[in-house]
């Protein structure tokens, strides 16, 4: 059944009165509030026709009413206005994001604790999937006489330092060739691709020394690039939640930090979401543990293949105007910062 312009008027009103204030809301004070050209009788009939419809839920301990997960999807995808953001607001994302860019994980989890100061709400980023991302440089950096540390980046930005110890003498001579005989050999390499390759063979040299400590490398240059083909998960935000109606239940608190608690669980259902910006609400989820929050998600790039997610999650009342707005800007400013980020001059060292 298609909804009439004076149903949608009034539902449109409903869902905007109940984001802001989180109170019910009845016909009177709708009457009152906007000026619909109709008697509160009329406003009434048709509330009431919209509750029957599922659009409208009437909470038991209020005269008034609450928009449903349903009247939540018309609003996102017809009734709501697109959000401007101001000037300024515009000027502080840029900045913030595009000062000191110089690593990967480190400006992408700083775009979620930008997302979750400008949303008031909990955040959260991904890192993109690595099995293409390709090696840039390695560089042993020495700490004492039995600790190096080993540094690898790749194309993308992403940088892991492991601190080694080693079992052999060294000196910074053997550690300096060493890293221009690796960055040689996998430079241009995708991360995955290298594990494949006979390492022990590209490690073989016939100065005795360097073989030794060749060998020493090995088994961590291994396991961190294991580790840097995983999707890394960073959360923000999470005590914003005891600022939200939705949560003064501590039980229902504790059950929503729990849930974001399980971090390998809530990183899978953000990966395996599709790209662009996605909204789930309520009963959307697919997940029994998210049937009560709404999920914001967008896709960021970097030089225009590997792909990260950025988003919020936090109660169905939520301003989905501002939020997808906000996302929308930051996720632009990251793929626009890694595309001139790119194509700097890689360094051998």
């Amino acid at each position: 059944m298609d909804l009439s312009e004076r149903k949608l008027r009034i539902l449109q009103a409903i869902v905007g009165d109940f984001i802001r204030s989180a109170e019910p809301i009845g016909s009177r004070t709708l009457s009152r509030k906007y000026d619909m050209g109709i008697s509160p009788a009329t406003i009434r009939n048709e509330m009431s026709d919209l509750e029957e419809m599922g659009f409208l839920t009437h909470p038991h301990t209020s005269a008034g009413r609450v928009p449903s997960d349903k009247a939540y999807r018309l609003y996102v995808d017809n009734l709501m206005k697109k959000y401007e953001l101001p000037e300024g607001e515009k000027k502080i994302i840029a900045d913030k994001l595009t000062r000191n860019v110089i690593e990967l994980d480190k400006t992408i989890q700083h775009a979620a604790s930008l997302l979750s100061e400008l949303t008031n709400l909990t955040s959260f980023a991904i890192t993109p999937k690595q099995d293409e991302n390709k090696l840039k440089y390695v560089n042993l950096l020495p700490v004492d006489e039995s600790t190096v540390v080993l540094m690898i980046v790749a194309e993308s930005g992403k940088v892991s330092n492991t601190a080694v110890k080693i079992k052999v003498p060294y000196t910074e001579e053997h550690l300096t060739l060493l890293s221009k005989v690796m960055t040689y050999n996998y430079r241009g390499k995708t991360l995955s691709n290298i594990l494949t390759v006979d390492i022990i063979k590209n490690f073989e040299t016939d100065i005795e020394a360097m073989s030794r400590l060749a060998e020493s490398i090995r088994p961590n240059f291994v396991n961190t690039l294991e580790n840097m083909l995983n999707v890394d998960l960073y959360l923000d935000g999470l005590t914003n939640i005891f600022s939200i109606p939705e949560y003064n239940d501590i039980e229902k608190a504790k059950l929503f930090l729990e849930m974001i608690n399980q971090k390998k669980h809530f990183t899978n259902v953000l990966v395996n979401r599709e790209n662009g910006v996605i909204i789930t609400i309520g009963n959307e989820n697919t997940d029994d543990i998210m049937r009560d929050c709404s999920l914001v998600t967008a896709t960021y790039h970097i030089d225009g293949k590997l792909v990260g997610k950025l988003g919020v999650i936090g109660p169905t009342r939520m301003k989905y105007d501002e939020v997808t707005s906000i996302i929308e800007y930051i996720t632009d400013n990251l793929s626009q910062t890694f595309k001139l980020t790119g194509g700097e001059e890689e360094n051998d060292e």
